[in-house]
């Protein structure tokens, strides 16, 4: 199975001018683990994506006070992101990773792919960057596919809820958003009861999950909730906010997930996806050593045809409470 890697040089120039948990050798990282998965690795140079692409998701006010943000020399913009001079373009080039990987994958390059770019982007709304997060990729990405009669599926593992990828797509019926995120925890947003509106009622999947769980919790929410959901949504294409937080080692998530987990769901999805017509973003994850592990366990998980959830029988109060809820619009046990 062939992946395309798709990065940019401008992903390095995007610099906190203090120690911040967000740098650039995040990026160094996960490309060791792309390039240590046991698949043939096609790499690609991240293309920008355009104004129009990104007016798609965003505000054009807000896009134009982020470019003057960065041209005057950036800052602080509140406790958790910045900006410097060079990150507009960092922000374009990650905005337009993901672009890149699917028009590989469409020409016919390449099998998957991983988006290896930053600043990450799950956090990012309409008009507001916040949690590190400039310009929100994935939805970039989602939204180009939507507006080519393309269903998509946004699985979103990171350790934190990707509020902004829920605002943006809250009343679509084309994009499916999944998340399964640490709770009560940043940015505060993600309850299960929050299923989306109008037309895309039912259409947000939200599994908050207590702080310290690992792998048992994750893969049964994946087998009760999650791919019994895909299944029945039947997407084209599968986007997944692929955050490494969420493993034992990270300073910030709380969890208890190791490389064999990430491995695992990553199976399951491409068995859910038949291998094909997806491709990896990262997000969020802050030890190096986690990133690369868990990155090389994604790419072989998804590539290896196996089943690997194997959850153990029984129930959890949290699964339970959710598939509640979802059996209101999705056919669950």
């Amino acid at each position: 199975m062939r992946s395309v890697l798709v990065t940019h040089p401008s992903s390095m120039d995007h610099v906190s001018l203090n120690e911040h948990p967000e740098r650039p050798e995040r990026v160094t990282a996960a490309i060791e683990g792309v390039l240590e998965s046991d698949l043939e690795i096609v790499s690609v140079e991240a293309r920008a994506a355009t104004r129009e692409e990104l007016l798609a998701v965003h505000d054009a006010s807000f896009l134009d006070q982020l470019q003057e943000f960065c041209a005057t020399g950036g800052g602080a913009i509140d406790a958790d992101t910045y900006a410097v001079e060079r990150s507009w373009d960092a922000a374009r080039f990650a905005a337009g990773a993901g672009l890149t990987a699917i028009e590989a994958i469409q020409r016919g390059d390449a099998d998957v792919g991983f988006s290896v770019v930053r600043p990450p982007g799950h956090h990012a709304e309409i008009d507001r960057t916040m949690g590190f997060c400039l310009i929100n990729n994935i939805a970039v990405s989602a939204a180009a596919l939507v507006s080519g009669g393309e269903r998509v599926a946004i699985v979103d593992w990171d350790v934190h809820h990707g509020n902004g990828t829920q605002e943006m797509f809250f009343r679509s019926p084309d994009v499916l958003y999944v998340s399964l995120h640490h709770s009560p925890f940043y940015p505060g947003t993600g309850r299960v009861q929050d299923v989306g509106r109008g037309l895309g009622v039912g259409a947000t999947v939200n599994i908050p999950l207590p702080g310290g769980v690992g792998g048992v919790a994750y893969r049964r929410a994946f087998s009760r909730i999650v791919l019994p959901i895909l299944d029945q949504f039947d997407p084209d294409w599968l986007l997944v906010s692929a955050g490494y937080d969420g493993h034992i080692a990270d300073p910030l998530g709380g969890m208890a997930l190791v490389a064999d987990d990430y491995g695992a769901m990553a199976a399951a999805l491409g068995e859910a996806m038949q291998r094909k017509n997806t491709v990896f973003y990262l997000e969020g994850g802050y030890d190096l050593g986690a990133i690369r592990e868990s990155v090389t366990a994604t790419l072989n998980g998804y590539a290896s045809g196996l089943p690997l959830l194997n959850p153990p029988d029984g129930g959890d109060q949290t699964t339970d409470s959710a598939v509640e809820v979802f059996s209101l619009f999705w056919d669950l046990d």
